[in-house]
């Protein structure tokens, strides 16, 4: 990990590659430049980068921006509205050869956008897990469907059997669905029960908002996996993570 001088009474940080302390980037159009861009700025402190929702159907030089990912080591991966695109078109086949053409090695499953039933979209995990590594994404799109607790923990444990190496909890890129409330709140009541029957690691809780990193941080700790973040908010959330921002300063000094 990256750090240019020494402090002590600061928290441990995993190393890449890592189970948990992850973090997932939402790109959501950048250039090849701008990507070059990110890497260096903070390439130490991304797992994973996800070509958010559909936008790689439009992105100029998608093959060229996925090899910079590549060549500096971190993975990318098709939105899951992307896949859920394929799907309601009945071209699974299609998204398969997909990835193959970009020599992706992960991709998601999610159905944020569309109905479909849960066995089936474990026999897509299955079959994806296959082929690539699978990540899963619980939770709607739609602010209006809540999905009670133990419903979240039954699909999330579903998933992870089917074969997702790890389940993410939905938020949008906004981070006012799903896991919280419309005002970004965060649903602690469903939080905690998630925690209490999934194991911690295999979870990416979506949390672009400072608040909700915060929160997550303070709850599972520096190296809790955070998801949908935006590629300026990197090295502030890694500063979090570490309790030297002041939403965290105190939480880890009275702790190491």
């Amino acid at each position: 990990m990256y750090q240019n001088f020494t402090l002590t009474k600061v928290p441990e940080r995993t190393q890449k590659p890592r189970e948990s302390g992850f973090t997932m980037v939402m790109d959501k159009g950048l250039s090849c430049r701008e990507v070059e861009d990110l890497i260096e700025r903070g390439g130490n402190f991304i797992d994973i980068v996800k070509l958010g929702w559909a936008t790689s159907f439009v992105t100029a030089k998608l093959k060229e921006k996925i090899e910079i990912y590549r060549s500096a080591g971190i993975p990318c991966y098709l939105g899951g509205t992307l896949f859920e695109a394929f799907i309601v078109r009945n071209q699974f086949d299609d998204y398969r050869k997909l990835l193959d053409k970009y020599n992706l090695q992960h991709a998601e499953v999610s159905d944020g956008s569309i109905e479909l039933n849960h066995d089936e979209k474990c026999n897509y995990i299955a079959a994806l897990a296959q082929q690539v590594t699978v990540l899963s994404e619980v939770g709607s799109k739609d602010a209006e469907k809540i999905i009670p607790p133990s419903k979240w923990v039954k699909l999330m444990q579903a998933e992870l059997q089917a074969g997702s190496w790890k389940v993410i909890g939905e938020a949008r890129e906004s981070g006012n669905v799903g896991l919280f409330r419309s005002t970004g709140e965060v649903r602690s009541g469903l939080v905690e029960d998630i925690i209490s029957s999934v194991p911690v690691e295999k979870i990416i809780w979506e949390a672009p908002q400072k608040e909700q990193q915060v929160f997550f941080v303070k709850l599972c700790g520096a190296n809790v996996n955070l998801g949908n973040i935006a590629p300026h908010e990197i090295i502030p959330l890694e500063t979090v993570r570490l309790g030297l921002r002041s939403d965290t300063f105190h939480h880890f000094l009275n702790k190491l």
